[in-house]
């Protein structure tokens, strides 16, 4: 039922997305009011309306009506589900319930990481030398110097 009701209902707005744009606005004859006098009323009461307004009225009132059933049907068809399958944290395992810090203290921290194996090797922590500080003719370590700047071109 919700299948055909999805595709009245697309089909509802496509018809009032077509009949608005047919049909004119209210300022289409207001240019002419003001040069040719062809126009009697300019912006103002219209007489009967056409069957393009009609029809629009009538779409726009289903379209509001099936969007409210729509929208009760889901919230009132809606059933809360027993059991999630949650994958992998399903294996896990509560833990008691850690008691909340004192104000000021902090919290403590998890005792439950995972230690590190001990068939593992560090790396070697061996890092290149750097190349030796410039020195001056004394051996004492050279001033550096700022590079040196082009001048500034004035205009």
């Amino acid at each position: 039922m919700m299948l055909i009701l999805n595709v009245v209902y697309v089909l509802i707005a496509i018809a009032i997305i077509a009949l608005v744009l047919m049909q004119r606005g209210s300022g289409a004859q207001a240019g002419s009011g003001f040069g040719a006098g062809a126009s009697g009323t300019v912006f103002g009461a219209r007489g009967a309306s056409n069957f393009l307004s009609k029809s629009t009225k009538w779409l726009a009132i289903a379209f509001f009506g099936i969007t409210l059933f729509m929208a009760w049907h889901a919230s009132h068809s809606a059933r809360p589900t027993t059991q999630q399958n949650l994958g992998v944290m399903t294996a896990q395992q509560q833990g008691p319930a850690a008691a909340t810090p004192a104000a000021g203290e902090l919290p403590a921290q998890p005792t439950t990481v995972p230690a590190t194996p001990a068939t593992q090797q560090s790396a070697p922590t061996t890092v290149p030398s750097a190349a030796p500080a410039p020195t001056d003719a004394a051996g004492q370590p050279a001033p550096v110097q700022p590079p040196a700047q082009a001048p500034a071109q004035g205009g």
